[in-house]
């Protein structure tokens, strides 16, 4: 699903209980000046993410914030997808970290794993990271926003800014890790910028344009 949907008037609920993911998607909606409220915030349960797709998760979370509380949500489904592992972890990445969310533990996995592969030259090591936003009105109407960024696994991990895998992955064209990026250099983009950076900022880029209003 893709396609334009207008914004409603009232409050838009960020239908994510990843604190990480709300703090991004609450950075990039500020200059907007819209009401947001929180999945979390208004006790919303967490719904089980058992789509196969970026895309299919996206609009369940969004589609279950929606209906649970008869406002307009926007969720987001995201991940890292390495080539040499054959996509993983990909929409499973955050299981990868367990239910403690120990994403050290789940880099060391990632890297073990491609140690294991043989992959230890930057060719070997490519990966993407993939976002999908869908934002769900009340009255049924979904729209989807995707968004992608390239680059290649760094070991060992660099910074202790971001979250999640974010420490091992070296964007093309940079030469820092998203990890060691201020928020506002990882995004890459404000209102009327022509280019984001981040996978989870040029899907909300696409989401701006089509219902924010944005160039």
């Amino acid at each position: 699903m893709s396609g334009r949907v207008i914004l409603l008037a009232g409050p838009l609920v960020v239908a994510s209980h990843n604190q990480g993911k709300v703090r991004e998607i609450l950075d990039l909606l500020t200059p907007f000046r819209l009401e947001v409220k929180s999945a979390s915030a208004l006790g919303l349960a967490e719904p089980e993410e058992t789509g196969t797709t970026f895309e299919a998760n996206a609009i369940l979370k969004a589609r279950a914030a929606a209906d649970a509380s008869g406002l307009q949500a926007l969720a987001d489904d995201s991940g890292l997808a390495v080539d040499a592992l054959g996509g993983e972890p990909g929409v499973y990445s955050a299981r990868w970290a367990g239910e403690v969310r120990d994403f050290s533990a789940a880099m060391r996995k990632v890297e073990d794993r491609l140690q294991a592969a043989g992959a230890t030259t930057p060719e070997r090591r490519r990966a993407q990271f993939v976002c999908v936003l869908a934002l769900a009105l009340p009255n049924g109407e979904v729209a989807t926003f995707p968004g992608r960024v390239d680059g290649t696994i760094v070991w060992p991990p660099r910074g202790d800014r971001g979250f999640g895998y974010d420490p091992i992955f070296l964007p093309d064209g940079h030469s820092r890790s998203f990890g060691e990026m201020s928020a506002e250099e990882k995004h890459g983009w404000r209102p009327g910028d022509a280019k984001a950076l981040s996978h989870r900022a040029r899907a909300f880029q696409l989401f701006a344009r089509a219902c924010l209003g944005q160039p």
